[in-house]
């Protein structure tokens, strides 16, 4: 039941920002489609409850339990962030908004930084949750070796991410060449002089 539920909640989450930015754009309904939009941290509270309940049934922890805290935290760090991406390239695309920002350099490496720090939240956030169910599973002498391996899964997915981010910091990125500008017109040859 958690496995359908989170499979449910991230259909849900694209279905719920289809709709709202559908609503906003569209059909010229901003309230409503910001209404609707504001319904998807409902998903994650779901979601939450459920696992809880599994829990609390006798249910084994296991790698369902892991994936959901995982999932919430990654919805609590990266939620709004990816509705604001969604929303800015809809808006530019059907509603004459401006054109999203690229970065290079320096831009570009702040920008991932900021990135890396919402993994950051993304697993403390997971490891918070897990370590909830840890202490509520253990009290039942229950075997919790599934959460604690999703705890360093959350750690390991911050280090990746880090090495990745540390990357734009020797290899920045680069803006792309111009290739609007006019050719440069060949340099003539200087006309010797006849004295």
């Amino acid at each position: 039941m958690v496995v359908t539920l989170i499979i449910a909640c991230e259909v849900g989450f694209w279905v719920l920002l289809a709709a709202g930015l559908a609503l906003r754009y569209l059909a010229r309904m901003p309230k409503t489609g910001a209404a609707v939009l504001l319904l998807e941290p409902l998903l994650e509270l779901a979601l939450l409850i459920v696992t809880a309940i599994d829990l609390r049934n006798g249910a084994t922890a296991d790698w369902k339990h892991g994936l959901a805290a995982l999932y919430i935290g990654y919805t609590v760090a990266y939620g709004h962030y990816t509705i604001k991406w969604v929303d800015v390239r809809v808006a530019h695309r059907f509603a004459g908004g401006p054109a999203p920002i690229k970065r290079y350099g320096r831009d570009h490496l702040k920008h991932e930084a900021k990135l890396w720090l919402r993994t950051v939240l993304m697993a403390a956030v997971a490891a918070a949750l897990l370590q909830g169910a840890i202490w509520y599973v253990g009290d039942g002498d229950g075997d919790v070796s599934s959460l604690r391996g999703w705890q360093a899964t959350g750690l390991r997915i911050v280090s990746i991410h880090g090495v990745i981010m540390l990357t734009y910091l020797i290899w920045p990125k680069k803006a792309p060449e111009d290739r609007t500008a006019p050719e440069e017109a060949p340099a003539r040859p200087r006309e010797e002089s006849l004295h």
